[in-house]
């Protein structure tokens, strides 16, 4: 999930508006539409074999992050023919589904002999499905994301810090495996000198204006025990999203917001991320995975100097992440249909998905990410894998906007301005999202 967010990762290059491969001219061209970032770099080389096989020419309309919804959601919605595939948010599929943006491609996936089973089961729920936990599909899983966590292994692995942390701590200065170990890691780090120059413990979500900081408290508040609504009965939200446990979850976010981010934190998403990591601000550093191939890279930061680990556990032993990620979509206004079905075709073929891994892209396909040699192609993988198995989502429903706008507000309120409680905060969202769904009328 990445709606209307800022990237400043250096990402993208030259890939910020309409993009072909090549000039040639081909009988039929089909235009993807994606978000400006290094993925969408790797779909345009991987999508020259495509045309190479098919004979149809591929042209790619790339928008930054910052204007990605946008831009596609009015284009959708003025059912604009701009699109012939689209690499949509997670977050779209309700609303695209029932407003009749994508085809619906279970027939499709039935004559090709594609199954949803042959996918990470948490990508197919979450990327492809509407209603979720129904066998409907209007995407085929494309970039697998979830949130994880990068640290500074060669810091962690120096004698002294080790032998300082073990006195003051009483266990091995490691990747942590619970909140209470990352919240300790962060304080010991804080403001400390390393080669000279001020560190500071972790850099976190904070952003107010788009999905910042839902999408970091939620990554925490799922593992103290946060629910979206009452199992038995949907869209029963009181005692369920500000349960005790909802509470103290938020509560430790702000806590750690408060004791061990570096300065002028208090707006910071996935590209101030990047760069308090990459600078040597930061200990640990909380993002998406598709972040990873890039800092492993990194000259200053990367190689052996890089680890890996996923989302911790809550005090009661629950282990939760935020998924991100997206599927590819066929738009249903597109006059290409059938040719866009074939590049659905081509995508999920094996081979085509190993190549996406090893370009860069997160493949969700269980082929490839179930393969022996695959823990070891990467230093991250592993830690992909064990993310991706504990996903949780934000709500996917048509009216995701305004529940998104809630929890924006409520949680950056309370965790960045201090205002009000943990309780208030949460108590205010179950009332701002009861409206939202009595508008829908669903309560």
């Amino acid at each position: 999930m990445k709606s209307t967010l800022k990237l400043t990762l250096g990402l993208a290059s030259a890939m910020l508006a309409s993009t072909a491969v090549s000039n040639v001219a081909y009988a039929e061209d089909l235009t993807l539409c994606w978000a400006a970032w290094d993925p969408a770099n790797a779909l345009v080389e991987l999508s020259k074999d495509f045309t190479k096989e098919s004979g149809i020419g591929m042209k790619f309309e790339f928008v930054p992050w910052t204007n990605y919804a946008d831009r596609f959601l009015n284009e959708l919605n003025s059912k604009g023919k701009l699109c012939d595939l689209i690499i949509g948010d997670s977050q779209w599929i309700g609303g695209s589904a029932e407003n009749g943006h994508y085809v619906k491609l279970n027939d499709f996936f039935d004559k090709e002999k594609i199954s949803m089973d042959d996918f990470v089961p948490a990508t197919v729920v979450g990327y492809s499905e509407w209603p979720k936990n129904t066998p409907n599909y209007w995407a085929l899983p494309a970039m697998g994301d979830v949130v994880g966590w990068t640290y500074r292994k060669d810091w962690f692995s120096r004698p002294e810090l080790q032998k300082e942390f073990k006195e003051k701590y009483g266990w091995d200065l490691a990747a942590p495996t619970t909140f209470d170990q990352l919240k300790q890691i962060a304080e010991f780090f804080q403001k400390r000198e390393i080669d000279g120059k001020t560190v500071y413990g972790a850099s976190i979500y904070t952003e107010r204006g788009s999905e910042g900081i839902t999408m970091g408290a939620m990554d925490v508040l799922y593992s103290f025990g946060f629910k979206y609504e009452n199992p038995d009965k949907p869209y029963e939200m009181e005692g369920f999203v500000n349960s005790d446990k909802s509470v103290k979850g938020l509560e430790f976010y702000k806590a750690l917001y408060d004791c061990c981010t570096p300065p002028g934190a208090s707006n910071s998403y996935m590209g101030e991320g990047v760069d308090a990591f990459k600078s040597g601000q930061v200990a640990m550093h909380m993002n998406f995975a598709f972040t990873w191939p890039g800092l492993q890279k990194d000259e200053n930061v990367g190689g052996d100097k890089i680890g890996y680990f996923a989302n911790p556990k809550g005090p009661d032993g629950g282990q939760f992440a935020q998924l991100g990620g997206q599927g590819i979509s066929v738009v249903s206004y597109s006059d290409k249909q059938e040719s866009a079905l074939k590049y659905i075709k081509w995508f999920a073929n094996k081979d085509v998905q190993a190549k996406w891994w090893s370009l860069g892209g997160f493949s969700c396909l269980n082929a490839v990410v179930k393969d022996p040699n695959f823990p070891s192609s990467q230093p991250y993988a592993q830690t992909f894998l064990d993310s991706m198995a504990i996903v949780k989502d934000f709500w996917a429903e048509p009216s995701y906007a305004p529940l998104l706008q809630a929890s924006q507000k409520r949680f950056h309120d309370y965790v960045v301005a201090g205002q009000g409680s943990a309780k208030d905060a949460l108590d205010g969202l179950v009332k701002d999202w009861t409206s939202v769904f009595q508008d829908d009328g669903k309560m």
